[in-house]
């Protein structure tokens, strides 16, 4: 089965029809006839999506998407409404009220099929998006997207037409509906599309008369990474059913196969629009949360959790090629003393601009992280005793050669530093514990040059 889909209609003859299209499709099809106790039966139901008559005999779909929305497990659930022929209207009445798509009477199945389809694509990434967000909002790192309004923001929207002259004219009928800037591209011009900023949304017109190359378009724009998070809604001209589907199968997010309809492309589109912010905020989140479990969060430096692991992969290659690399542990000479003399504002001032300086200064290969107060720890692949003991010295006279000039401090702050080094492989231990030993070897290395005098690098003798 591909999924679960209940059906809600008084009318009986209206069910049967639309569970012999979605049986033969090898849908698992639920039904019933009103919205009385439709709560306990779509929980036992679980399904997928749901298919509902405008009108039932105690209700309507707006009846409908309230229940579901007052019920944060039933939220999600798509809903396509279904009116009457031609009923204009009843279809803008039902996008108004956030329902996810609608059909007329009688049902094309070629249409309903694709929008199906659609809707449960999309559900399936917002799923997967929430999944991936629930370990964290779950620990309070991340707000709950059911905490999450989309603020009002102008949006950009790219209209792009095969007939330059039709832009203008579908932007002058469509800007009265929304508050977003929209601009006009012939597609013999979509290269202008792609340059940044990029669009938040586009319009593709799907002329008959070259709806191959209309359809190319539209798999190029999702397909690009300009244009691969955008909105991209397809518009047959004239109308045709048949290639909004295609469209529908192809990428777009919506469709109209009723051909242009400014109220009705405002209304669907302000709906992705916001769906889109939602799902953006759950992506911003993750990345910020994924920064968070890597970096710390002062200096933006690695953190050790994140360093351990890559320092493990580091050993791990040199031990395969047969090539050295090094860990080094470095510390900043007597930094108790300039937060007691300066603060710790003053303090913190010093390791960013350390953090600064050793990220300058090292290659972009090399770990660089953080794992304690004014400790940090690094990783050097493809680098012998010479180089590692090179590096080590031109970050001490890095730190010591130039004052910290801080905020808060009325004098430039002098600060040397003490590295320990470690050269790998170590050939005493097993590859998944030679890190830790260098670490150690790296740390008594360091504890060697403090005692020698500080503001100078030591080396460890590397195993045999």
């Amino acid at each position: 089965m591909q999924g679960t889909i209940l059906i809600i209609d008084g009318v009986s003859t209206n069910r049967i029809m639309l569970k012999v299209q979605l049986s033969a499709a090898w849908y698992h099809v639920v039904q019933a006839d009103r919205l009385a106790q439709i709560r306990p039966l779509i929980r036992r139901s679980r399904p997928d999506l749901i298919i509902s008559a405008m009108d039932l005999p105690d209700g309507n779909v707006t009846d409908l998407r309230r229940l579901l929305a007052s019920d944060p497990a039933l939220s999600h659930i798509p809903i396509i409404a279904v009116t009457a022929q031609n009923d204009r209207p009843a279809r803008l009445r039902a996008l108004q009220a956030d329902i996810n798509d609608v059909l007329s009477q009688p049902i094309d199945d070629l249409m309903l099929q694709a929008r199906i389809r659609r809707l449960l694509r999309t559900r399936s990434q917002l799923d997967k998006l929430q999944l991936d967000h629930t370990p964290a909002a779950a620990l309070g790192m991340a707000e709950t997207t059911t905490d999450f309004v989309p603020r009002p923001k102008t949006r950009r929207v790219a209209l792009l037409t095969q007939v330059p002259a039709t832009g203008p004219v579908w932007r002058s009928r469509l800007q009265p509906h929304l508050p977003h800037k929209i601009e006009c591209y012939p597609m013999r011009d979509v290269h202008g599309l792609m340059h940044q900023p990029t669009p938040d949304a586009v319009i593709l017109e799907l002329p008959h008369t070259s709806d191959a190359a209309g359809l190319r378009l539209l798999a190029d724009l999702r397909a690009r990474g300009t244009t691969r998070d955008a909105i991209v809604i397809a518009v047959p001209n004239p109308s045709n059913a048949a290639l909004a589907a295609e469209a529908l199968d192809r990428g777009a997010h919506d469709a109209l196969p009723q051909g242009f309809c400014a109220e009705e492309l405002a209304l669907r589109l302000s709906a992705h629009l916001r769906r889109k912010a939602v799902s953006d905020h759950i992506r911003d989140s993750l990345r910020t949360d994924l920064q968070a479990a890597m970096q710390d969060p002062m200096t933006g430096l690695y953190n050790r959790r994140y360093a351990l692991p890559k320092l493990g992969q580091m050993a791990r290659t040199a031990a395969e090629a047969g090539r050295d690399f090094a860990v080094m542990m470095m510390d900043l000479d007597h930094f108790k003393q300039v937060n007691d003399r300066f603060g710790h504002l003053s303090g913190d001032a010093v390791l960013i601009e350390t953090a600064h300086r050793m990220r300058a200064m090292l290659h972009p290969s090399a770990i660089v992280s953080r794992v304690g107060g004014e400790e940090f720890l690094i990783g050097l692949p493809d680098a012998g005793a010479d180089l590692a003991l090179e590096t080590a010295d031109l970050l001490c006279r890095r730190i010591n050669d130039t004052p910290f000039h801080v905020p808060g401090a009325r004098d430039p702050i002098h600060v040397t530093t003490s590295i320990g080094i470690a050269i790998g492989p170590d050939h005493r231990c097993p590859v998944q514990d030679m890190v830790s030993a260098m670490i150690t070897r790296a740390d008594r290395a360091l504890y060697m040059a403090k005692t020698a005098g500080r503001n100078q690098a030591t080396l460890s003798h590397k195993a045999a």
